[in-house]
């Protein structure tokens, strides 16, 4: 196939071209019917292809035309036997996963650091999750992946489990022993489905950790505008036949998926997998040689760590995509957010997130020397600012136990609940989700029993300033738990 091709894309324009009469919807005619000042702001050419699906751009929910000449395209480009576009992020890809192979009742694998979209498909799917702990890295306070030997446990425990759900690589770029876990799920003929949210470049650089697709994975969800160049919201769900059907994969993602699918972003994908799989090894090696420069001119600052190689260790963290810059801040005597704060206030500066302990930066083929200069000389300034005040004592990490999964999550978020104070919680079962976002890795699941620790860990994150989200009370002062039932005399 020619990667050169954008045939979504260049379909679109040609269509634009025509100038065709439209006695159809969106509403705005291609900015004729919208406010003036945004039609200004937007520009003509992105309104013009703000289409739907009318017979000559086909349908994303039954493609015959150019979006299923640009899916073929994307699946060469990634390795993939199917490659599915998605306009419901990355969150609605992962949920077509799970639904797609687990059924009310079924047994799914999953690490505890997982995306909420993950357990909000366990919610609709009616599956029931049998969490593995992933490796707690206690220098950074963060979670890696699982080793080989925890998927090994939990398949021989559970070999009636219909998939396995892997991060590769998480958040922060780190990347477990992928190919060992998926020819071991498969020798249980266990479906390996991954998100990879977080590993669209993977794929284009030797440099990088393995990639879904080349470690022979099922299925991955792949956000393609987080560090592939398409617009916000747009993903792809890549796919090899096997143990899932394309057919299913299709159906499900049908159903999640709005009717009004925005081309723009759609035609972003195509554009981006172009541009990926003709330029990819080069705005990947560049990017990485940025991000190497970047992590030595970090660790030359008093009290800041930025790892590299060392943060690898040989059970769960066995590669790491360089292009992560893990940030270290507890030698400061400062919060994450306090920095990440702090830096914005003075220096203009957005991280990706941050936490207690950490500030996370990215780098990408749309940054230069001049942004990291100037991360460099704000953070130099801060640790100034640090050293002329009291001596700071480092923080110590810590990260929560996983609590007990009393019942489903399913059966839990729709339970009969009551509301009572967060602080007086403890064994109580949560019915609603407590996270921190970003990333959006829960503290509490719904079916989940509350403990002291884990409370005491939601006001450490919200003195903080973390933004922990979730509860129907936004301040978190009572939290939703499951009713307990009177017992008969």
């Amino acid at each position: 196939m020619n990667q050169h091709e954008t045939p979504l894309f260049t379909g679109l324009k040609k269509h634009r071209d025509r100038n065709p009469v439209q006695f159809h919807i969106p509403g705005h005619k291609g900015g004729r019917g919208m406010d003036v000042e945004f039609r200004s702001f937007i520009g003509d050419n992105a309104l013009s292809i703000d289409l739907i699906n009318i017979q000559p751009l086909d349908d994303l929910h039954h493609p015959q035309g150019m979006i299923k000449e640009a899916q073929e395209l994307a699946a060469e480009a990634f390795g993939a036997d199917y490659t599915f576009f998605s306009v419901q992020g990355t969150s609605g890809a992962i949920m077509t996963m799970i639904m797609s192979v687990c059924q009310p009742g079924d047994k799914i694998i999953v690490p505890r650091n997982v995306h909420k979209s993950v357990t909000t498909a366990i919610i609709f799917s009616g599956a029931k999750p049998v969490f593995i702990h992933p490796e707690l890295d206690d220098r950074f306070g963060i979670s890696h992946g699982i080793t080989t030997e925890a998927v090994k446990k939990a398949c021989e425990a559970h070999p009636d489990a219909k998939g396995l759900l892997v991060i590769n690589p998480t958040y922060f770029g780190v990347s477990a022993d992928l190919k060992g876990i998926v020819d071991l799920a498969h020798s249980f003929d266990i479906p390996v489905l991954v998100d990879e949210a977080h590993g669209v470049h993977i794929h284009f650089h030797e440099r990088l950790p393995m990639s879904a697709m080349q470690a022979g994975a099922d299925m991955a969800s792949t956000s393609v505008h987080k560090l592939g160049g398409s617009l916000t919201q747009s993903s792809v769900l890549n796919m090899k036949e096997g143990l899932v059907s394309h057919e299913r994969v299709q159906a499900v993602l049908s159903m999640l998926h709005t009717t009004s699918t925005s081309y723009i972003l759609l035609a972003s994908l195509d554009a981006a997998r172009r541009h990926l799989a003709i330029n990819g090894h080069e705005l990947m090696e560049n990017a990485i040689q940025l991000a190497d420069q970047a992590r030595e001119k970090l660790n030359q600052i008093p009290a800041i760590f930025c790892p590299g190689a060392d943060i690898l260790s040989p059970s769960a963290a066995i590669d790491y995509d360089p292009t992560k810059l893990i940030i270290s801040v507890k030698n400061l005597g400062m919060t994450g957010y306090d920095v990440e704060v702090w830096l914005r206030e003075n220096y203009s500066i957005e991280v990706e997130l941050s936490d207690l302990y950490n500030i996370l930066c990215i780098i990408t083929p749309g940054d230069s020397m001049q942004e990291i200069d100037t991360l460099v000389q704000a953070l130099h300034h801060l640790t100034d600012l640090c050293r002329t005040q009291e001596e700071v004592i480092p923080a110590s990490v810590k990260v929560p136990d996983i609590p007990v999964l009393a019942l489903s999550p399913r059966e839990a978020f729709y339970s009969t609940t009551e509301t009572v104070p967060l602080k007086e919680a403890a064994g109580r079962i949560s019915a609603e989700f407590v996270m921190v976002y970003p990333p959006g890795i829960p503290i509490f699941i719904p079916g989940e029993i509350i403990t002291a620790d884990n409370i005491d860990y939601i006001f450490e994150n919200m003195e903080a300033g973390l933004p922990v989200q979730g509860p129907i009370d936004d301040t978190l002062e009572t939290i939703q738990v499951i009713r307990e039932q009177k017992a008969f005399k």
